[in-house]
């Protein structure tokens, strides 16, 4: 993943911010794969709200294993994404979905009680990189200062190509320059991209 490019994601061609019906997403977890290699991907991920469940029945060399936990970093909503990691690994067991509800209903989801460096630290035991998601939308002063208290529990990094115009333009907080500027400054953060789409079909 340290070898993508702006171009990569640019493309359409890479996608590492993918939801299906194991989740809050509509279309199916394997039609997504299915749909992906017919249309020429080079590599996504469904990442599916605080669960792994399709990534252990489907595998494929598209297909990077990956999750989007909902968390509380102190006063603010955030979400982080996992990819790369063991999804049969006992590190993630205690921030994995107990129920449906909790990988589906937003409101549910807000009550989420996840310690964030623990979090970030088992993502790393099980093998993955923990990714700053949609950092625009985060209602905290200092989009930088989050960032970088993330960073030292461990954050890997962040995701810079998203349609916030598209999709999150009414709760954006910051720019997507903004998000840019902070990735550039700090290049040991790994740079992502994805659509978060939700659709019936991908």
């Amino acid at each position: 993943m340290k070898n993508l490019t702006r171009e990569d994601f640019l493309s359409g061609k890479v996608d590492l911010h993918i939801h299906s019906n194991y989740s809050d997403g509509k279309a199916d977890f394997k039609e997504i794969i299915d749909s992906a290699k017919d249309k020429g991907y080079k590599l996504i991920s469904i990442t599916d709200h605080n669960t792994v469940e399709g990534h252990k029945k489907y595998q494929d060399e598209i297909l990077v294993t990956g999750a989007e936990f909902d968390c509380w970093f102190g006063y603010v909503f955030i979400h982080l994404l996992a990819y790369g990691i063991d999804v049969n690994h006992p590190a993630l067991s205690p921030f994995l979905a107990k129920n449906r509800a909790e990988t589906e209903g937003d409101i549910i989801r807000l009550f989420a009680r996840r310690n964030v460096p623990k979090l970030i630290n088992a993502i790393h035991e099980a093998g993955g990189i923990a990714v700053l998601a949609h950092p625009a939308c985060y209602w905290a002063v200092s989009l930088e200062r989050l960032v970088k208290k993330l960073m030292k529990y461990g954050l890997d990094g962040i995701e810079v190509y998203y349609p916030y115009p598209r999709f999150r333009k009414i709760v954006k907080f910051h720019s997507s320059r903004d998000v840019k500027r902070i990735a550039d400054k700090y290049p040991e953060l790994i740079q992502t991209g994805g659509t978060d789409f939700h659709g019936e079909k991908f």
